[in-house]
């Protein structure tokens, strides 16, 4: 009978390469299935000009979006999260298990500094591939959007305001990405320990324990989401004052003179929505491709 595969411990001895590979799967799939919800949360975050892009809720958004615009507006710019998941997601977990490996995260215990550095580090990474097309996917979800090619976006974009729109978030996007992947991997690794201390294989762990490590750090972030929607959708805005903004300093001014304390929570109701599941299903994907290609 063949050795069974101690699926706890690959992290520790898998190569650089399934990592990679098994973390683009996890992240393509990831964002393709909870894109629907990205899409209403990109719209209720938004200071929107007309009265038919303004949203009480994602059951409301979800019924007027599909009714008025069909079901694909709710999918318009998943082409882009798909082009730029894979790359990204592998960098992003290739760079996690390097540096949680170098900085001893899979000795015995609970090595959360360890673990919390690699997640950071790895968002630094992933990060900086991944902000252009997170620009498009944008520039494509929100209300009457003139774009339905993510070429094209990345063009006319690009011709009208240069390369810095695809980056003028990096820093909110940082900002926010470290401490969300930092939470992210730390309760993820702790509660995979305590709901599976044997080790054994155990996809039901993989999914709560991501699942609660998403809800948690998606929702203490959602403030410097907010300000980077705003940035990355300046260049849409009628609003003169939106179309000027120039960092996060000034988002954050924006957001409070506009909503006041509750303009930081906008869209915090489908981001947990969407990153709860997302996350599961992300983590479940990722351990699960990472032992089917250690197989072969």
């Amino acid at each position: 009978m063949a050795e069974e595969v101690d699926y706890e411990a690959l992290p520790s001895d898998a190569s650089l390469g399934v990592n990679m590979l098994a973390g683009a799967l996890a992240g393509i799939t990831e964002h393709a299935v909870m894109f629907p919800i990205d899409s209403i949360k990109t719209r209720m975050q938004v200071f929107a000009t007309s009265p038919a892009a303004v949203y009480t809720g994602i059951g409301n958004a979800f019924t007027r979006i599909s009714s008025t615009e069909g079901m694909r507006a709710l999918w318009r710019g998943v082409s882009s999260v798909i082009l730029g998941a894979g790359p990204a997601h592998a960098v992003h977990f290739g760079t996690y298990e390097a540096i949680k490996e170098l900085a001893g995260g899979n000795a015995a215990g609970n090595q959360w500094l360890a673990t919390s550095l690699a997640g950071a580090s790895a968002t630094i990474a992933s990060d900086a591939l991944m902000n252009p097309f997170d620009v498009i996917k944008q520039r494509m979800q929100v209300h009457q959007s003139e774009f339905r090619s993510v070429f094209t976006a990345l063009r006319v974009v690009y011709q009208k305001e240069g390369l810095a729109a695809f980056y003028v978030s990096y820093p909110t996007t940082l900002m926010m990405s470290v401490p969300f992947t930092a939470v992210q991997f730390t309760v993820y690794e702790h509660m995979k320990k305590l709901l599976n201390p044997s080790g054994d294989y155990s996809p039901v762990t993989h999914m709560i324990a991501g699942g609660m490590a998403g809800g948690v750090a998606a929702g203490a972030t959602t403030p410097l989401d907010v300000a980077k929607t705003l940035l990355q959708t300046r260049g849409t805005s009628r609003d003169p004052e939106i179309r000027r903004v120039g960092g996060m300093l000034d988002a954050f001014r924006i957001i409070w003179r506009r909503d006041g304390l509750r303009g930081f929570g906008r869209g915090m109701s489908p981001r947990v929505l969407t990153h709860m599941p997302s996350n599961a299903l992300c983590w479940l994907s990722y351990e699960f491709f990472k032992v089917a290609i250690r197989e072969q």
